[in-house]
């Protein structure tokens, strides 16, 4: 079948390694391809130009005649329109189109008359995919199309897509809508195209193939060089036109292997060390929160223990970051109460990116304008080194943050995020234009972290991967906990259907005359604390004490220097000992809270 878009051979670059640098597209009508690669790799900019909105430095573009392609940018600007309705129409050419924009903005809850300048980030995203919908183009070029969406925003648009009979292709973090959407994978890498004819599910799997055959012919590139040049040392004379052939060859092997473009680094995330917080981290009773009459978050229970991973998801204007503010102290609930453990230490990583300045240079922000250094877990480290972490180059230290990509903000966010010490972590949409390898290394990092997450995120993979408790916005102020991630959640409902289901369709047998009626609500008999939690509780705090006070001499015996050297012995036992003796006191603090929460809850 032949192309409706092809790129050939395209070459473009801004001074320096060339961001592209013979990359190619090909698109088949009614093909559904995912364009993936790492922040900064070309991906928009080959996008772009395959809309028509760029243009290479050489190579050809061609595009079947009467082809309509439609295009959603990272970030649309609707400045230049009074309304909504105004944007939504623009780039129409039939009075049809003009019906199903209006239809599409009536069916994403986008009121027609207002500005486009009072619109939320959400919002904003809804009306680009209006825009971009609408005209039922043959190409439908989207990138970063679920940035912003809340989870029915995702799968309304994955529909679509599904439905559309236009060829695809789509950039995205969002893992579960690439498989869900993509039949082939176009991998930009290091400015050149390869293509695998699967879905994005394979991808990962491919991806890391291609290095491993990557690695094994430098490898025998290297050894063959080595070869040559011991020939080249000792081998026996032969005539000199051979010679001279074989040094121009070995040559060419050398600059082969010095030119060879290796995959890019990866970043490395570390959190600074805080003190370990309170096994309680957060209690919230009965928290309730109003805006203007209308409540935001009905009453609202929940415990944070240390070591928690909590997600919160749901659609957009559900109350999730009123929650989370809740939740973290920031707002005080107007009912009920929120109580927040001991010897916290917060670090937020919010999604509007209200702390970049685009004045600002990458050094000043990260430093906080306190010279060209910074510490992290107690070392002192040079601005620049930090940012290597991060995969910027030494030389975007002056650079201002106006001049950033997307993705290259988000990386910038975390990097300052992660350099103050924390013990709860709160992450507000932290998924938003990050690269697939840098979302792989946020996702063990958030496992392996030493304290408290609780993130916003409407990244299903990413809730999948990363929380082990779930609250979910229900709508009219409602939030629900699950146990486990996402999919767990979706399970969990489903269950839940069923058994109601069945309960409705089970009769209530008719009461005999006389019979007391069954009461709505099961009773529960009265319960107390037993002679032994009550006897626990008085005792625990004065073992916990005992403990404490061994372990400190246990730690001051230890520091001698010299212990080891008189008694090995001795030292291995009191090792242990101190082992034993902070692992019994961690049981015990954890014993005690328990039976201190039950006291709290059956006291009321």
């Amino acid at each position: 079948m032949a192309p409706v878009l092809k790129l050939d051979r395209i070459r473009l670059t801004f001074g320096g390694t060339p961001l592209l640098d013979g990359a190619d597209l090909s698109v088949e009508p009614g093909e559904r391809i995912a364009l993936v690669g790492r922040n900064g790799s070309g991906k928009s900019t080959l996008l772009k130009i395959a809309a028509g909105l760029a243009e290479a430095q050489d190579g050809d573009v061609f595009r079947q005649p009467g082809t309509m392609v439609s295009y959603l940018a990272q970030d649309p600007d609707f400045s230049a329109f009074a309304t909504v309705a105004d944007a939504a129409a623009d780039g129409l050419h039939h009075l049809d189109d003009e019906n199903r924009a209006l239809a599409l903005l009536d069916t994403l809850g986008l009121s027609r008359d207002n500005s486009p300048k009072t619109l939320s980030g959400g919002e904003a995203r809804r009306l680009a995919l209006v825009r971009a919908l609408a005209p039922d183009p043959d190409v439908l070029l989207l990138d970063e199309p679920t940035n912003h969406l809340d989870l029915p925003t995702i799968e309304w648009l994955e529909g679509e897509v599904q439905r559309s009979r236009a060829a695809l292709i789509t950039i995205s973090h969002d893992r579960r809508f690439l498989e869900n959407v993509s039949r082939k994978v176009v991998w930009l890498e290091r400015g050149q195209t390869r293509v695998m004819n699967k879905g994005f599910a394979h991808f990962e799997e491919w991806r890391d193939v291609v290095f491993e055959e990557e690695e094994r012919e430098a490898h025998k590139l290297a050894r063959k060089i080595v070869s040559e040049e011991h020939w080249v040392r000792y081998g026996v004379t032969a005539r000199r036109k051979r010679n001279m052939r074989r040094m121009g060859e070995l040559q060419a092997m050398r600059k082969d292997l010095a030119e060879r473009r290796r995959p890019e680094g990866t970043v490395s995330l570390a959190a600074s060390d805080a003190a370990q917080s309170g096994k309680l981290v957060i209690e919230a009773t009965q928290a309730e929160k109003s805006f203007g009459g209308r409540a935001i978050v009905k009453p609202f229970s929940a415990r944070v223990l240390r070591g928690d991973r909590i997600g919160i998801a749901g659609a957009n204007g559900a109350g999730k970051t009123t929650l989370l503010k809740l939740l973290t102290g920031e707002l005080a609930p107007d009912a009920g109460h929120v109580r927040l453990g001991v010897n916290l230490t917060i670090g937020t990583l919010d999604q509007n990116r209200a702390r970049l300045d685009p004045a600002r240079t990458l050094a000043d922000f990260l430093t906080d304008g306190r010279g060209e250094s910074l510490v992290i877990n107690g070392e002192q480290r040079h601005v620049t080194a930090y940012m290597k972490d991060f995969l910027f180059r030494p030389e975007q230290a002056r650079t201002p943050i106006s001049v950033l990509s997307g993705g290259e903000k988000a990386r910038l966010l975390l990097a300052r995020t992660l350099a103050q010490p924390c013990n709860l972590l709160v992450l507000d949409e932290p998924t938003n234009d990050l690269d697939l390898e840098t979302l792989d290394l946020l996702e063990d990092f958030v496992a392996a972290f030493d304290g408290t997450v609780i993130l916003v995120s409407h990244d299903r993979d990413f809730l999948d991967r990363t929380v082990t408790a779930l609250i979910h916005a229900e709508g009219d102020g409602r939030f629900t906990p699950y146990a486990g991630g996402f999919a767990d959640m979706v399970a969990q409902r489903k269950a839940a259907e069923k058994t109601a289901d069945k309960s409705e369709v089970k009769q209530p047998k008719a009461a005999k005359p006389g019979a007391d009626a069954p009461s709505a609500v099961p009773k529960t008999a009265t319960q107390k604390l037993s002679y032994k939690q009550k006897f626990a509780l008085e005792t625990l705090p004065k073992e916990i004490a005992a403990l404490d006070a061994e372990i400190a001499a246990l730690e001051a015996k230890l520091a001698d220097p010299a212990f080891y050297g008189r008694d090995p012995a001795g030292f291995s036992k009191a090792s242990g000992r101190l082992d034993a003796a902070r692992t019994a006191k961690s049981a015990k603090e954890d014993e005690w809270l328990e039976l201190e929460m039950l006291r709290e809850t059956l006291e009321g």
